[in-house]
């Protein structure tokens, strides 16, 4: 039954000569990996707004050269995030760049933010998507954080069902979303161009206003660089691209940044010309397309493929994190599980984990993960610090041909990054103080995984200088509890190991038991040494604990083996194993952890 619903929800396993056509072209890989990065249009123009609010409205101009310094910044990530798509064509972004040319430490700060920022964008934007859904249908709200899981749950089986599957169902809200703003834009400036705009009083560009100052304008920038979350998610996942994947991933990089600079820029600009206030209750695009269209048809669609790509957003960190997390696993720093490809070439235990996370998140939030995204900003602005600076060195160490007009994209990259992080930490260090915790956690848990790493490799390492000590041969041990065909079946397997040391074991837990057992086992004629061992606190393991010690420092004396062979049916049927009590499995479980002792489990198979 269980196999019945993975293959309804996974679909059937592929082959792993199938890879190559789960490869994306540059039409899905857009959609897929874009879309946080696009679906911040939504928010990002308002951030602006909303800083400059504090001052009032008349400074809503600044919005203007604020999203010009937008703009750079983002010309600036995507021309250097296309040079270390190149530099380093097998994905790892940020984190590879980082230890790379910066060293281990700062690879994991970048790293771990990574890791941290992908599981809150799944979160923050689920969530951002379920409010927009319940505004739309107030009777719903009451169940925010339940459809939250859903969707994420959603998320979760298509991914795991395959990039490319999930790609061709997820990339045409993606394209509806882009359609719907460039429509928006569109008619805004037409409207303009044309005279038929709605007069409305707003500040020349230019206009003193009282009280501005260099600190505020930062902040205002800081936030508004929160339409740049997502622009390093195809850094990460150029495996996921058809070959050649280097080039294919750079043309997706190139479409994905004129295509958010349009739509950014476009919104930003509107937003000033026709007076937009941000407000608590309406977005400043659900303002726009009202203004321009009305309670319309248009309006709606706008709207709902704006509250469908918040949703659909966190598909992007679904193709990041599990790429992500294969390069940390590759290196030791988390478990290798994260290597592992699943039944459709994916990356399921990354996905798994993100997916749980998130709904954890979503859960310990109440759905309203609003609060986190200062903390997902910030989280994305420390690995761009750190690549940009890491291209810095490793430009000035090379030197290829054209290094100079590369330094100087990192620079200016790597200096406004900087003045973002910093500007957050001014700002809004009452709602990011936990990655100061957080992080160094997380980077101390990386250092714990690769000593386990590096101790098990260490044991584990045959050295030809070392002299082997050869066994003579096993003595072994077969706890018994009855006269029975899973005993039987157990004993003529020891007598093929070792037909001259087996010793047979009984716990009774009373004198009559003992008796009647010892009599029975005499007449079975099994030719075996029955021991049997008194338990008077009706205790299995400590008495065969007991027993095994004095056998094994016998054994190693004499270079012997102790083994414990342990008899066990198996019911026909899975869930008749409750109907029965686990002593093989206590015993087992214990024995496991004995350094000089083999534990193997004999099954017997029911046929009924």
């Amino acid at each position: 039954m269980v196999s019945t619903l993975k293959r309804l929800l996974i679909g059937r396993p592929l082959k792993s000569t199938e890879l190559g056509e789960q490869k994306l072209n540059k039409r899905k890989a857009l959609a897929i990996l874009s879309s946080d990065a696009l679906s911040s249009v939504a928010y990002g123009p308002e951030q602006i707004l909303i800083a400059l609010l504090a001052i009032g409205s008349a400074a809503f101009w600044y919005s203007i050269p604020i999203g010009i310094g937008v703009l750079i910044l983002l010309t600036a990530l995507i021309l250097s995030y296309r040079q270390i798509i190149f530099a380093y064509p097998y994905g790892g972004g940020a984190y590879i760049v980082s230890k790379g040319n910066l060293g281990v430490k700062p690879g994991l700060v970048a790293g771990a933010s990574l890791l941290v920022d992908y599981i809150l964008t799944v979160a923050v934007s689920v969530s951002a998507g379920t409010d927009a859904l319940t505004s739309a249908f107030p009777s719903l709200h009451g169940h925010t954080v339940i459809i939250a899981v859903f969707f994420v749950i959603i998320l979760t089986i298509l991914n795991l069902r395959g990039v490319r599957e999930s790609a061709t169902i997820l990339a045409y809200p993606v394209y509806l979303f882009v359609a719907a703003l460039v429509m928006l834009i569109v008619a805004g400036l037409f409207n303009i161009l044309t005279g038929h705009a709605v007069p409305v009083t707003h500040s020349a560009i230019g206009t003193p206003i009282a009280g501005i100052s260099l600190f505020l304008l930062l902040k205002a920038f800081a936030s508004g660089c929160s339409a740049l979350t997502g622009v390093e998610a195809i850094s990460n996942a150029i495996p996921n691209f058809k070959d050649p994947a280097p080039s294919n991933a750079a043309k997706t990089l190139i479409a994905m940044g004129v295509i958010l600079g349009i739509l950014f820029s476009g919104i930003v600009f509107l937003a000033y010309y026709y007076g937009i206030t941000p407000s608590t209750e309406v977005t400043v695009v659900s303002q726009l397309g009202e203004t321009l269209f009305g309670r319309n048809v248009i309006y709606y669609f706008i709207q709902g493929t704006t509250a469908l790509i918040l949703i659909l957003a966190a598909n992007t960190g679904y193709s990041a994190f599990p790429l992500l997390a294969v390069n940390l696993a590759k290196d030791k720093f988390i478990p290798r599980m994260f290597t592992i490809r699943g039944d459709r070439l994916g990356y399921s235990n990354g996905i798994l984990f993100l997916g749980f996370f998130s709904i954890l998140l979503i859960v310990a939030f109440s759905g309203q993960t609003s609060r986190l995204i200062p903390l997902y900003a910030i989280g994305v602005f420390i690995p761009f610090t750190l690549s940009q600076t890491g291209m810095i060195v490793k430009w000035m160490r090379e030197r290829p041909k054209g290094w100079i007009s590369k330094l100087i994209i990192n620079s200016i990259g790597a200096l406004i990054s900087f003045i973002v992080v910093v500007m957050f930490l001014l700002t809004k260090f009452s709602q990011i103080w936990p990655i100061l915790i957080f992080l160094p956690l997380i980077i101390w848990f990386f250092y714990k995984i690769y000593m386990h790493y590096m101790a098990v490799a260490d044991q584990l390492r045959v050295s030809l200088a070392e002299p082997t000590f050869p066994i003579k041969g096993n003595i072994i041990i077969i706890p018994v509890s009855g006269v029975t065909r899973v005993v039987e079946n157990a004993l003529n397997y020891a007598r093929s190991l070792s037909p001259n040391q087996i010793i047979a074991v009984t716990i009774a837990f009373d004198k009559e038991e003992e008796k009647r057992f010892e009599e029975k086992w005499e007449k079975w004629h099994t030719g075996i040494r029955l021991v049997t061992l008194f338990s008077l606190h009706r205790s299995i393991v400590q008495p065969l604990s007991k027993f095994i010690d004095v056998i094994e420092h016998k054994a190693l004396d004499n270079k012997y083996q102790v083994t414990v062979l342990i008899p066990e049916f198996i019911p026909r049927k899975g869930w008749q194993h409750i109907l029965h009590n686990q002593s093989s499995l206590l015993i087992r479980s214990f024995l496991l952890n004995r350094k000089n002792v083999v534990v193997a489990t004999i099954p017997y198979h029911l046929q009924k």
